[in-house]
């Protein structure tokens, strides 16, 4: 089951390695992104950043949902990781019980769209107008939403850094 869902434009890398993976204590991940399931060389840097004892694999969205949803994902402790808020959007709308969503890194490396300039919303938040109504729509899930970079971190509502 999903026991940790988290928004991370740069999907596996050392605050997922070292810390979320041991603070949550999942035995696998998923990373749920198009690009990288179709791109070898994103999937081996990836693989070489997951943590050794935990079980990683790199799915499309489409791939990841039927993972997730597949029985046997109810015994294990899985932790998704998306880079983009419509990617979450559409994980949530498919998958039951995720306990909430966790957004840490987003907008520092994400391609820029012509005309739609990316604002500051926290120290590691950076959205256009677009992206913000992305945001909406994830916190419009019901689902609790917290900014939190790492476990060390005090987590802040989502809700609050998008008015």
């Amino acid at each position: 089951m999903v026991t940790f869902f988290r928004i991370d434009e740069r999907l596996i890398h050392g605050q997922i390695a070292i810390k979320w993976s041991k603070h949550t204590g999942v035995s696998h991940i998923v990373v749920a992104n198009n690009a990288a399931a179709l791109n070898p060389l994103i999937q081996k840097s990836l693989m070489m950043a997951a943590p050794a004892d935990v079980k990683t694999a790199i799915k499309s969205i489409d791939d990841s949902i039927a993972l997730l949803n597949d029985p046997r994902a109810v015994s294990m402790k899985i932790m998704v990781l998306v880079n983009n808020p419509r990617d979450a959007v559409s994980i949530i709308e498919k998958v039951k019980d995720i306990p909430f969503i966790n957004v840490g890194n987003y907008g520092r490396i994400a391609p820029d769209v012509p005309g739609k300039p990316r604002k500051a919303y926290g120290r590691n938040i950076y959205c256009n107008e677009m992206e913000v109504e992305e945001f909406h729509k994830l916190v419009a899930t019901g689902l609790k939403c917290i900014y939190q970079t790492t476990p060390e971190e005090a987590a802040e509502d989502v809700s609050r850094i998008f008015r």
